[in-house]
């Protein structure tokens, strides 16, 4: 074992952490934390501020993961694929360190996710290396008040107190309000670490029309602004539409190296079907047809059943859904037109389960796969990371993909 010269030797229980994480390599660097070097890996339990590590050989998002990725939206892929969306309301409570470090300091974000990757090398990440403030990015754009958490992810009080105020709203700008200049400056830097190493942000995400609406209005009165205002409703819509298709696309542009984009919406779970067509589908089907040459993410763990069979209309190519709904019912309703994306319980499961339980509910889904003969499929929970999931049943998943791709 070799060690960069000048840097502090790595202990026998941090290689051993490393090793039980799941990273297969014969050689393991340590590196001084610099300001200038943000590259660094630090766990948590041994996080002692003078000296990190970076695992040479740990494939991170590469070339050879993204297209795994795609090869299993396709049905190209006969092997096991196992793809988790985590982000902060997960990734810093794993890393051991507050949200106002993970959110505020270049270094312990990168720091945080490279450990994320390195920890299990054989699951794909999505959307991958996001920068992101928990749902506050696009409604802080809007005006709307964010209050922060030391150990939470921001809460957001909405802006719009009457549905006529509509009339007055403009799209924003991304290079200019809110949070978003800050996420695009963050992007310009994390590429370029990133591309020093032969590794790239392949995805970018936004929060989608109808969730972003709810948070300028609130849940409640835009749900009743449906019924009650729908010509304003729809006006509302056409700007949170036309903002999650300009805020991807800036991201995109940032970062030059984008094949995939994610959007996120529970809010369209609470309509019925005709509300659906008339309010979600449109708007849905605007953003993906925005970016026909890329692979499109609709994450959604609401009830979408009462219109899941509509959805591949919108163009889109990877459906994430709830585990209340059965992988099966849902593939005979789609047919081969999407990849399922699902459907082990995040929180019954991934959170409350011991290790047994979470193997045996990911065979069983497998299994259920297998048996009905889903072609496009990737192992994943029925949404996205839920908050406190402990690192070793994100580890029996990993193992997974070894033991079944043999």
């Amino acid at each position: 074992m070799r060690f960069k010269k000048g840097t502090k030797r790595a202990s026998r229980e941090d290689i051993q952490f490393i090793e039980t994480g799941g990273i297969c390599v014969e050689e393991v660097y340590s590196i001084n934390f610099a300001f200038n070097n943000y590259i660094s890996f630090i766990p948590a339990q041994y996080n002692r501020g003078y000296y990190s590590y970076w695992a040479e050989g740990v494939k991170l998002m590469d070339e050879a993961r993204w297209n795994c990725f795609v090869d299993a939206v396709s049905g190209r892929n006969e092997k096991v694929v196992v793809a988790l969306i985590v982000d902060s309301p997960w990734i810093p409570g794993f890393c051991g360190m507050s949200h106002f470090d993970y959110y505020l300091f270049p270094d312990r974000w990168l720091e945080a996710n490279i450990k994320v990757y390195s920890s299990y090398p054989d699951i794909i990440f999505l959307p991958g290396f996001w920068v992101e403030y928990g749902m506050a990015t696009e409604p802080s754009a809007f005006g709307c008040k964010i209050a922060w958490s030391e150990n939470n992810t921001p809460s957001i009080s909405p802006s719009m107190f009457d549905i006529a105020q509509v009339d007055n709203l403009q799209v924003p700008r991304p290079d200019q309000d809110g949070l978003m200049p800050f996420v695009l400056h963050w992007y310009k830097w994390v590429q370029s670490v990133l591309e020093e190493r032969n590794m790239s942000v392949k995805m970018v995400a936004a929060r989608g029309p109808l969730a972003l609406a709810a948070h300028l209005r609130g849940t409640t009165e835009f749900l009743m602004d449906l019924k009650m205002e729908p010509a304003n409703t729809k006006k509302l819509l056409e700007i949170t539409t036309t903002t999650v298709i300009e805020w991807l696309k800036a991201q995109a542009e940032v970062l030059g190296t984008v094949e995939g984009v994610m959007v996120l919406d529970d809010i369209v779970g609470f309509l019925s079907r005709a509300d659906y067509m008339e309010f979600a589908h449109p708007y849905l089907k605007a953003i993906f047809d925005a970016f026909p040459d890329m692979i499109k993410v609709y994450h959604n763990d609401a009830n979408i059943a009462p219109f899941v069979d509509q959805l591949p209309e919108t163009g889109l190519d990877v459906l994430n859904f709830s585990h209340n709904l059965d992988i099966v019912e849902v593939a005979q309703k789609v047919g081969d037109r999407i990849c399922l994306m699902g459907n082990i319980p995040p929180l019954d499961v991934l959170v409350r389960g011991d290790i047994s339980e979470v193997k045996e509910a990911a065979i069983r889904c497998l299994n259920s796969v297998s048996d009905n003969r889903i072609r496009r499929f990737i192992l994943s929970a029925g949404g996205g990371v839920s908050p406190d999931t402990p690192g070793e049943n994100v580890g029996v998943l990993n193992q997974l993909v070894s033991e079944f791709n043999i």
